[in-house]
């Protein structure tokens, strides 16, 4: 009995292996390879993706400092939509709203300063530009920033602020005070100390 089922069993094996072989090869789906097209045009001969330039849309960059240097980032998400639409309305360009981002753990984050009164300028209150901490190239940078709203005691004694450090000397004089009201907004660099994009 055994052996006619081993008997049996090879019979079909044979027989599938026979089928296979006769079977025609289906034919082969032949693949394109990407062209350029009136959206994409060669800016150089260079390899891939370097020597294209698109007709993609940009936002606009905002400019703030960080270690006392100019930096320029762009706001693409922010959790709060009243913000939201401050800095849409600022930047002339759509800020998204995702209400989960500000559930974003504080490992995350890093921290914006945006001034609330002060010198007049353009940050998104009217008043000076934003202070970032942790530019990229520190072990702090994350594009993802927890908004930090500073207001001074005493406009008159307002002055620029540049840096972490000089935001950290006023408080610690007592000359501003600061509320995280738990906004996160995503606000990756463009051009930096040290860097661009």
């Amino acid at each position: 009995m055994k052996r006619r089922f081993a008997l049996l069993l090879g019979f079909a094996v044979l027989a599938l292996l026979a089928a296979a072989c006769a079977a025609p090869a289906p034919a082969a789906t032949p693949v394109l390879a990407p062209t350029a097209t009136a959206e994409m045009k060669m800016a150089d001969q260079g390899s891939g993706m370097a020597g294209m330039q698109m007709n993609a849309p940009n936002a606009p960059a905002g400019m703030a400092y960080a270690e006392g240097q100019d930096i320029y980032f762009i706001h693409t998400e922010v959790s709060d939509e009243g913000v939201a639409k401050i800095l849409t309305n600022m930047m002339n360009s759509p800020v998204l709203v995702v209400p989960s981002l500000a559930k974003a753990p504080a490992e995350m984050l890093a921290k914006v300063y945006v001034f609330k009164n002060g010198l007049k300028g353009m940050g998104p209150l009217g008043f000076q530009p934003d202070v970032f901490d942790n530019p990229p190239g520190t072990d702090g940078y994350r594009p993802l920033r927890s908004l930090v709203l500073a207001t001074w005691k005493d406009e008159k004694a307002a002055r620029e602020l540049k840096s972490l450090a000089e935001v950290q000397t006023a408080v610690d004089k007592g000359e501003i005070t600061l509320e995280e009201p738990g906004v996160v907004i995503n606000m990756p660099f463009l051009k930096w100390p040290g860097g661009q994009r």
